[in-house]
């Protein structure tokens, strides 16, 4: 199906682009009052990302309301971990919860590699195929997961944490079996990966939200190894890794086999540039709490940002996720100054 907008596919590549491409991480959700109505129908966060038809009119909502560049299919990076055998509870206020953890070999029964993507997953794969002719072309589909050592803190801590010790103690005291989950995360994620650019993706993105917890050294052992492995595998449509707070592996991140680095707001897209040179496009990274401001300054702001860009080689996001209580307004005030900004390069 031939794509209306491909502007962020465009910006990806490298290739030329009349604007810069704007979309947000967590558009689909609860800033909007359409998808508070449709979670208000059903019994929790975990229905609505296991029912296709829900997860399509979610991630679809942003794309009418907002004007967004791409959609991100609606879903959760903790659904790798429950296919390989260890299921999790979303609890309201709390988060994620597991009962049961990884932290001996004797775990690793809940480690599963071997088993269908499609019958384990297939209600994303269904929402992805779902989506994908819902949107009819008008604008690109991004699928995802997390990175291998995010999902490997939740499947060894059990839960949120602000420091994840138990995971980072793995590191120290039993390196051979960290290794050897990280491997499994990886194969399984790699599979899963694959699967969506069959159903539909035009677009994936791999997040590693607990990235910034590591030690350079640490993150290349832990970390960008098995981010390479995915990379590495994955060559069918444009690759975006965000690792929020890895600001000292960011030029080892561009070296990957990706299209796209993701910057948290903490991150210098001027000094990035200049580390990287035009060899990836950058992604981001304005402060979601920037949209708290009023309308003018987060017109003002996001010029601001924009004006720092040096290359075309970007596409428009904020530095993580939008937050739930951010007036949906505010949103549309960042996109619009976004497309009606003139491109210098």
């Amino acid at each position: 199906m031939e794509l209306k907008n491909d502007l962020i596919l465009r910006a990806a590549r490298g290739e030329a682009i009349e604007r810069y491409p704007v979309w947000l991480m967590r558009q689909a959700g609860r800033i909007l009052p359409e998808y508070r109505a449709v979670r208000a129908k059903l019994s929790g966060f975990k229905e609505l990302v296991e029912t296709p038809e829900f997860a399509c009119e979610v991630t679809i909502q942003p794309v009418d309301l907002l004007g967004v560049d791409a959609a991100i299919i609606f879903s959760d990076i903790l659904v790798v971990p429950e296919a390989m055998g260890l299921e999790y509870q979303m609890l309201e206020q709390k988060g994620p919860w597991f009962e049961k953890t990884i932290r001996s070999e004797e775990g690793l029964k809940y480690a599963e590699t071997k088993f269908d993507i499609e019958d384990r997953l297939g209600y994303v794969l269904d929402a992805i195929r779902l989506t994908s002719k819902e949107l009819n072309g008008r604008v690109p589909l991004i699928g995802f997961a997390g990175a291998p050592w995010t999902i490997f803190c939740y499947m060894v801590e059990g839960k949120g944490s602000k420091t994840f010790s138990e995971s980072r103690k793995l590191l120290y005291t039993n390196p051979t079996l960290a290794h050897e989950l990280l491997n499994r995360i990886t194969d399984v994620t790699i599979q899963y990966l694959k699967a969506q650019v069959k159903a539909g993706a035009h677009m994936l993105q791999v997040f590693d939200s607990w990235a910034g917890i590591l030690g350079t050294e640490q993150y290349a052992e832990f970390g960008l190894k098995y981010l390479e492995k995915i990379a590495n595998a994955l060559n069918e449509v444009p690759l975006t890794i965000f690792s929020k707070g890895a600001i000292t592996s960011i030029p080892a991140i561009a070296k990957l086999n990706c299209n796209t680095v993701g910057l948290d707001w903490n991150m210098d897209p001027v000094k990035t540039r200049e580390e990287i040179g035009e060899t990836r496009t950058i992604q981001g990274n304005l402060d979601p709490c920037a949209l708290y401001a009023s309308h003018n300054e987060v017109q003002n702001l996001t010029r601001k940002m924009l004006d720092s860009f040096t290359s075309k080689r970007h596409i428009v996001n904020l530095g993580h996720g939008v937050y739930p209580d951010i007036d949906p307004e505010k949103v549309k005030t960042f996109i619009k100054t976004v497309k009606d900004y003139e491109l210098r390069y």
